[in-house]
């Protein structure tokens, strides 16, 4: 009730986030900020460590969400039959209660531009008042160097003014000394650096412990007992929707087929039985690709007439999901000194498998249908499909 009390006066809001809720959405633009930067334009700023854990809370639940909603009954056991639907599947991972998801700390390499080398040459005593061409060639020498520091702050879906926190404890500086050519060593201090502008979502999503997806999906079946699944959207471009600033493309293909082996067996079965494989590849631009797998068996028993009926529905999957980042690490853009550094991660989620119980109702074309999931991450589903 609590999901669909969310859900149902911000459905267009749901839908644009849901599609491609972290790989659109700037959490600065999402809270109207003035640099108006959507996640392509945070990551640039987040070295390869930071990236992965500002976003990899929604990981695992954004896998939970693309394996869920595939299925609401097996196919019947018929050689031939007309069976075909189309609508939306509504789905909301929750977040485990006992982990930290909103804020992260962590340990690893970061290249800091030339702003932030000014801020740690001049925060240390006796560094300020350096020639000024000495400062130069410190300064772009530490631009140089991945160091190893503490990161610290909001996650994607963490508190706005949660600013990310650069730790760092200091370090001797090799260079070359543009006045006499020599190698030339200075210590750079201690300093604890906030990457202004780059936060979580704060106020957008404060009062929820889940994440909220919708898929378009369409299924036809049957033959030979064998029901094929469809979700796809094909590549479009994603315009500013309010929320967010021009990113791209977006495209989405998944497919799946059940297969019900009652229908080669002489004496019909108590009920029905299927087993089934699910696929999908999600893109945004160059950015997130999304590739989930998922396979097991689904059991469901229809009570009433075709038109109207209920059908109670269990089923079990062994599943698989990752995401797939590619971007560059940006400094100085724009100037003499800019930097691009590839940046390459793939995260997996950490279902591996899960328990579905649910029920489908068919009233005349509809058919409803909510049930819920067990497993590492669990999850909710509901279903409005128009059904023939």
């Amino acid at each position: 009730m609590k999901l669909l009390t969310f859900l149902v006066p911000k459905w267009k809001v749901m839908l644009t986030m849901a599609v491609f809720l972290f790989a659109v959405v700037s959490f600065a633009s999402a809270q109207g900020d003035e640099n108006g930067e959507d996640l392509e334009e945070t990551l640039k700023r987040l070295s390869g460590d930071a990236a992965k854990s500002y976003v990899s809370p929604v990981v695992s639940a954004f896998g939970s969400n693309l394996n869920g909603g595939w299925f609401h009954k097996a196919p019947p056991a018929k050689l031939f039959g007309l069976d075909f639907e189309l609508g939306v599947k509504l789905m909301g991972t929750f977040f485990p209660d006992e982990r930290e998801y909103k804020h992260f700390s962590t340990t690893g390499t970061f290249r800091f531009n030339s702003y932030y080398a000014t801020q740690l040459v001049n925060n240390t005593p006796g560094l300020s008042s350096l020639d000024p061409l000495i400062k130069e060639a410190l300064i772009k020498a530490i631009t140089k160097i991945d160091f190893t520091v503490g990161i610290s702050g909001a996650t994607i879906i963490g508190e706005s003014d949660d600013y990310i926190k650069i730790d760092f404890s200091g370090e001797d500086i090799t260079f070359t000394d543009p006045i006499t050519g020599l190698s030339r060593t200075i210590t750079v201090g201690a300093m604890v650096t906030t990457l202004e502008g780059i936060g979580g979502l704060g106020d957008y999503l404060a009062d929820i412990s889940f994440l909220p997806f919708a898929a378009p999906q369409a299924s036809v079946g049957t033959i030979l007992g064998t029901r094929a699944v469809f979700r796809y959207i094909p590549e479009i471009s994603l315009p500013a929707i309010n929320i967010t600033e021009d990113i791209g493309t977006f495209s989405w293909f998944g497919w799946g087929v059940q297969h019900n082996p009652g229908v080669f067996f002489p004496t019909p079965l108590p009920l029905d039985i299927s087993v089934g494989f699910f696929m999908q590849t999600l893109k945004v631009g160059n950015i997130l690709k999304a590739t989930t797998t998922a396979y097991g068996i689904t059991v469901s028993k229809k009570l009433g007439a075709r038109m109207f009926n209920i059908t109670p529905y269990a089923g079990f999957l062994i599943e698989k999901s990752k995401l797939h980042f590619t971007y560059n690490f940006t400094l100085d853009e724009g100037t003499i000194d800019e930097q691009f550094i590839p940046i390459d991660f793939t995260l997996e989620g950490e279902n591996k498998s899960r328990i579905t119980l649910g029920l489908s109702l068919r009233l005349l074309l509809f058919n409803i249908n909510a049930d819920y999931n067990i497993g590492n991450y669990n999850s909710v589903t509901v279903g409005v499909m128009i059904a023939i």
